[in-house]
């Protein structure tokens, strides 16, 4: 399954970030994830099962999308790709891992916070950018900025994600969706509360809407 980052950024309004433990665990996140209408999830690869996590997603929940999150050395988009992840997302952008980008079969969705991160990702030909941001509550002026400077970059905002800030950020014409860590539903993977999972990913789907 070919993966292109624009499409994959537009088929949700919200992108868990997920650390998950064992790939049983994994599998039924997906599954509720997939139910509750978020088929895009990314699986951060500081997890030591992380790889196998998202291989057993690959297999078991066909309909999900899933990414390799957190990719910080370039040996790590090998693993990615052997573990069949279908997009890719860096909390920065060096010389080595935009080279290692190059030659993985997936499309790789580097991490900026300052305009000098803007233009060196867009140098290297990312339209598509995760923007974390030390104060997630100033989101909403910074992309108004980074609007009027780079109108043919779009931003994915990226960290511990409210409702309130993914809603004013989703408000932004250059943000496609959001991603980001949700404490409800770290609770909620952790106490296998599947039914709450998928509750809480239509709620998330909606938001879009």
């Amino acid at each position: 399954m070919a993966t292109n980052i624009r499409d994959v950024v537009s088929w949700g309004a919200v992108i868990p970030e997920l650390m998950l433990t064992d790939v049983a665990q994994a599998t039924a996140s997906a599954r509720a994830l997939c139910a509750g209408g978020l088929r895009v999830m990314e699986i951060s690869l500081r997890s030591h099962d992380a790889a196998a996590c998202i291989e057993a997603v690959r297999k078991a929940v066909p309909d999900a999308v899933v990414g390799a999150g957190t990719l910080t050395r370039a040996v790590e988009f090998a693993t990615a790709d052997r573990a069949g992840a279908l997009f890719g997302a860096t909390p920065g952008l060096t010389p080595d891992l935009a080279a290692a980008s190059r030659g993985a079969r997936f499309p790789l969705m580097p991490g900026v916070m300052t305009p000098t991160d803007v233009l060196t990702a867009r140098n290297a030909g990312f339209m598509v950018q995760k923007l974390f941001s030390a104060y997630p509550q100033g989101f909403s002026n910074q992309l108004d900025g980074l609007q009027a400077t780079f109108p043919d970059v779009v931003f994915v905002p990226s960290g511990a994600m409210t409702a309130e800030v993914a809603a004013q950020c989703l408000s932004r014409s250059n943000v496609p969706c959001v991603a980001g860590t949700w404490a409800a539903l770290k609770t909620f993977i952790d106490r296998a509360d599947w039914p709450r999972v998928e509750a809480w990913a239509r709620d998330a789907a909606a938001m879009g809407r």
